[in-house]
């Protein structure tokens, strides 16, 4: 890449927004330009507005940035067309198409649109083609006159993305037929304040809004195929279980799974190993072995492998046979890194090198 792209961060104040800046420091494509969150930040400089709650310090360059309204139109020169957005959902579902439709490319953590037909739902190592969807959206349709032609991207669930990582080479070589999966999901997941600690402490809670549903439905969608512009979802059963545990970083999941052939270990373990779709892309984001197994008895552990592949890798373990299906294993993977913001920006890196970002949103 010879230039850098300026983006915006919509919700920069919130838990995913700080990951978003803090992943963006010194990333050689994309520069931090223009913020936005609530009203009661807007006007104030971003240091002055956020509670940081990261392991290290704000960026110098965003930290004197002013807070911007969380509106295109009250921004009319100061909005990138590139944005990240970690909003709420009830809030995306407003915000997103507004700047689509002002012409912004929208890669979005939120789940508002993840399920729309149009919408590409795409991790880069699994269904990179389902891009090829962005040109079915007309976002400013209702607004004659204009040739502005924004879009939105989204990254899954953040319990999803790990699993499919996992799943994603079985189902290739040998298919899925059968995913029995049971999370325990870190509170960071909740965002701040997020769960508070009397019902965390010392406790499991078995339930998480929405979150099973958004499980099953999102493997699915992402293990499908992209068949005359639209996307079949996986022609398998996906059964899951979500629970809030209290760990403060980092996904971990057990997973039973039946196949459609009769894979060996030493069958899957290549499987996970060979699993290198990036090897050759060159996206600066992206984990150089994206399904890491950890042969130890009791690994992967959210203190210990969160952080591989600098929070970008899925890590699995305990593979063994599983008497009610076929095999089964445990997989981990840092929520909010690969699970949100740093999901969000491997597709945008993605985007970038497929030349899908606007080159107005460049500086030389």
């Amino acid at each position: 890449m010879q230039t850098t792209y300026n983006i915006g961060i919509l919700g920069a104040t919130g838990m995913v927004g700080q990951r978003f800046i803090q992943l963006l420091e010194n990333h050689p494509w994309f520069r931090v330009t223009w913020l936005a969150a609530s009203d009661r930040s807007s006007g104030k400089p971003y240091a002055d507005a956020v509670r940081w709650k990261l392991d290290t310090p704000i960026p110098p360059s965003v930290a004197k940035l002013p807070v911007s309204p969380a509106t295109p139109e009250q921004n009319p020169s100061g909005v990138p067309e590139i944005i990240f957005a970690a909003l709420d959902t009830d809030i995306a579902r407003d915000l997103e198409p507004q700047f689509a439709a002002a012409g912004c490319a929208v890669i979005s953590n939120s789940s508002a649109f993840r399920m729309q037909a149009d919408v590409p739902l795409v991790i880069p190592e699994v269904n990179a083609d389902h891009l090829a969807l962005i040109p079915q959206q007309n976002w400013n349709a209702s607004r004659t006159g204009t040739q502005k032609r924004g879009y939105i991207v989204t990254n899954p669930n953040c319990s999803a993305i790990g699993l499919v990582l996992a799943l994603k080479p079985l189902a290739e070589r040998f298919g899925l037929r059968s995913v029995f999966v049971s999370t325990m999901q870190a509170v960071s997941g909740a965002g701040y304040p997020g769960v508070a600690s009397l019902d965390i402490l010392g406790n499991v809670v078995p339930f998480i809004r929405n979150e099973e549903e958004k499980l099953e439905a999102e493997t699915r969608r992402l293990l499908g195929k992209l068949e005359h512009s639209q996307v079949t979802p996986l022609d398998a059963r996906v059964s899951a279980h979500c629970n809030r545990v209290a760990v403060e970083d980092g996904h971990t999941e057990s997973v039973s799974i039946e196949l459609a052939s009769k894979p060996t270990r030493e069958e899957i373990l290549a499987a996970w190993r060979e699993f290198q779709p990036l090897r050759a892309s060159n996206l600066p984001t992206a984990p150089e072995q994206p399904v890491e197994y950890n042969p130890a008895e009791d690994r992967p552990q959210p203190r210990l492998d969160r952080m591989r592949g600098r929070g970008m890798a899925a890590t699995v373990g305990r593979l063994r046979p599983c008497s009610l299906l076929d095999w089964k294993f445990t997989v981990l993977s840092h929520n909010t890194i690969r699970g949100a913001a740093g999901a969000a920006l491997l597709n945008a890196e993605l985007l970038a090198s497929q030349g899908k970002l606007s080159p107005s949103g460049k500086t030389s």
